[in-house]
């Protein structure tokens, strides 16, 4: 494994005022978090919710601070002084006329600074992953998640193989070639997807900022264009398919500002070879999150960091209690979009009720300009928050 060089301009987060609020066992889906648990994995800690930007009440761990001096292939990989991160896929393919969307994710919780046992099911870091695929054409949303320890084997990150796995749904992530694989009993694909550009960060001075506080951030990483291509199966019959994918990477361990109900994501990759990123961030009097940002790419591979003031995201139409239809504008930028879902069912509903239910899934976009791309939408389905002295963020 790559060793991590000391970075004096990266601190450790302050320990909690009561051990009261380190009682319940995260376990991620896309941003926020909860506070840590040193008990035993139990069937209780395991029922605690989170969603992807559900920031974790901080114990030991580092927070996501100003000067952050990215490295690659290192900051690919895992990064276990900090609480939790992920690595998220989504992607548009296309079997000749016929669309697909999938998404694969693998998350990282760490419940403890350091195992108390030495035995490899000592559960220092619990491991999520969501699959997913949008038939279009078959009008069928697919998914699955999936939970394990790092056990021997069963889950984990190795930057050594460049491999990301959890059971047999897996990530290699090399330089010039990244390789999906995840198995299903209903559906399974195998993807090799080639990046098109390098690397992009997002933020200002290495962190992605998500509140006032120092800490309430993220390192934010992203692969905008990766050509794709591969197989898909669904059920006995398999489609060979080309198109494009997105990939984030963040890392962070500190918690949001309570104050938040959710957020909007949208990854929008253009027919003219640019790229967009915006998250809206909402509070809870329904205004959006000065913290709200974007990124625009260019044909280069050159990132414009967005304020929450260079964009507008105005909700449209609603399927359940999710708008799925939008207008998006940067009027900087000439962009002036409609955004349409190609499945107005893409919502992940967890069955085990380990994480809250959320929608994301595949999008297209016209107006000034084509693109597809993907939107994930939190906290529509039920209220989120914030209980400072029980685990975090509840519903």
């Amino acid at each position: 494994m790559t060793a991590f060089p000391t970075r004096r301009h990266v601190t450790r987060a302050d320990k909690p005022a009561s051990i009261a609020r380190c009682t319940a066992l995260p376990v991620p889906t896309r941003p926020m978090h909860s506070a840590p648990a040193h008990d035993a994995l139990g069937a209780a800690a395991l029922a605690a919710p989170l969603t992807r930007r559900h920031f974790l009440a901080a114990a030991p761990f580092l927070k996501a601070l100003p000067g952050w001096r990215y490295e690659f292939p290192r900051d690919h990989f895992n990064h276990p002084e900090f609480r939790t991160e992920w690595w998220y896929y989504t992607g548009n393919l296309q079997s000749g006329s016929r669309p697909f969307g999938f998404e694969l994710t693998f998350f990282r919780q760490a419940i403890q600074e350091e195992a108390a046992s030495k035995s490899l099911w000592s559960p220092r870091d619990v491991w999520m992953a969501h699959l997913a695929l949008t038939d279009v054409e078959g009008k069928q949303f697919l998914h699955a998640e999936r939970l394990n320890r790092s056990g021997p084997g069963l889950a984990g990150v190795n930057s050594r193989t460049q491999r990301i796995w959890n059971g047999n749904w897996s990530c290699e992530l090399a330089p010039a070639r990244h390789r999906l694989q995840a198995t299903d009993p209903r559906f399974s694909f195998t993807l090799d997807l080639t990046p098109a550009k390098a690397p992009v960060t997002h933020g200002l001075n290495g962190v992605s900022q998500k509140g006032p506080q120092p800490g309430q951030a993220s390192h934010y990483i992203s692969f905008t264009r990766l050509q794709a291509s591969g197989a898909i199966h669904v059920g006995t019959t398999e489609f060979a398919v080309q198109g494009s994918a997105w990939m984030d990477h963040e890392i962070f361990s500190s918690e949001l500002d309570p104050t938040l109900a959710g957020w909007d994501w949208f990854s929008i990759q253009f027919d003219n070879n640019t790229e967009l990123m915006l998250y809206r961030l909402r509070l809870k009097d329904g205004r959006s999150s000065e913290y709200s940002a974007g990124t625009f790419i260019d044909a280069q591979g050159r990132a414009t960091h967005l304020k929450h003031d260079a964009f507008q995201l105005t909700p449209g139409r609603r399927w359940k209690n999710y708008p799925v239809e939008w207008r998006l504008g940067v009027p900087s930028l000439n962009i002036e979009l409609n955004a349409t879902p190609r499945l107005d069912a893409q919502e992940l509903l967890s069955p085990s009720r380990l994480t809250p239910s959320y929608w994301e899934g595949a999008m297209q976009f016209q107006g000034s300009h084509n693109a597809v791309g993907y939107l994930e939408m939190t906290g529509y389905d039920e209220a989120i928050r914030f209980q400072p002295n029980s685990g975090g963020l509840q519903k």
